[in-house]
């Protein structure tokens, strides 16, 4: 069975509603009718969910939306959160969980992450898992000892079955928003170490067919490069997603390197 190729666009706090809508119309019109193997995913943030889902429907074969993070409760008195059923209520089928981003910047634990993946999971939400280590990490060449912590704690409680609901992001943190990117070597050594691990906690099928993306200033012009390596099977993008001409070209290199 041939493993997913996927593109994922995190938006994360960018664009206004008429922007928004423009970028999706742009990207999804733009790649109708030229992708085979790659799935798209849009993570615009909460507010446009319920539209952006609705202009998608019409690319459901290829074209998907996610959030870019949810609550690890059903629901109850928190205050500004967004629940797995708020999503999945307005047709929201990914979810970002894991983020450097919100790690850092709302101190989410790797135990807080395992409630998340799990309750989104059981919520049917489908699991877009972000791991990566900070540069001192690989600076000792520690990366892949780093990012094995991240995924026992937080993503290999789960069984098989839960498991096959997941897409694992590697995102070196010294990467992301920084206009540094591993190389493609450096990039598939992770990768394949943790599709490695994949087959030590679970098994050698599901370690094949589990995507593994790779996010950290991915770009038009190292795309191709890094979709080439074996272990890589589609990036999720940050900032070159804000513009359409260039997540196009993204994809569409997605695409030419896992259609060959």
């Amino acid at each position: 069975m041939k493993r997913a190729s996927i593109v994922a666009a995190n938006w994360k706090m960018n664009k206004n509603f008429l922007e928004a809508l423009h970028l999706t119309n742009t990207v999804a019109s733009t790649l109708d009718g030229s992708l085979q193997q790659t799935s798209v995913v849009l993570c615009p943030p909460f507010l446009y969910q319920h539209t952006i889902g609705s202009m998608l429907k019409e690319y459901s074969r290829w074209a998907h939306l996610g959030a870019q993070n949810c609550h690890h409760e059903e629901k109850g008195a928190f205050t500004g959160e967004i629940s797995a059923d708020m999503l999945r209520s307005v047709g929201t089928e990914y979810v970002i969980i894991g983020h450097s981003e919100r790690r850092a910047q709302a101190n989410e634990s790797d135990e807080l992450l395992a409630k998340k993946v799990s309750h989104a999971i059981n919520k049917g939400l489908k699991i877009i898992f972000c791991c990566g280590e900070p540069q001192h990490i690989r600076a000792r060449g520690e990366q892949d000892r780093f990012v094995k912590h991240q995924l026992e704690r937080s993503l290999f409680h789960l069984d098989d079955t839960q498991m096959r609901q997941v897409v694992i992001a590697y995102e070196p943190i010294w990467a992301i928003g920084t206009g540094l990117t591993a190389t493609p070597q450096e990039a598939q050594s992770v990768h394949s170490a943790i599709r490695s691990l994949l087959r030590q906690v679970y098994t050698a099928t599901l370690a094949s067919q589990v995507p593994i993306l790779y996010g950290g200033s991915c770009n038009a012009l190292n795309a191709q490069e890094l979709f080439s390596q074996p272990d890589i099977d589609g990036g999720l993008i940050g900032g070159a997603s804000l513009q359409p001409q260039e997540f196009v070209q993204i994809v569409r290199s997605c695409e030419a390197c896992k259609n060959g």
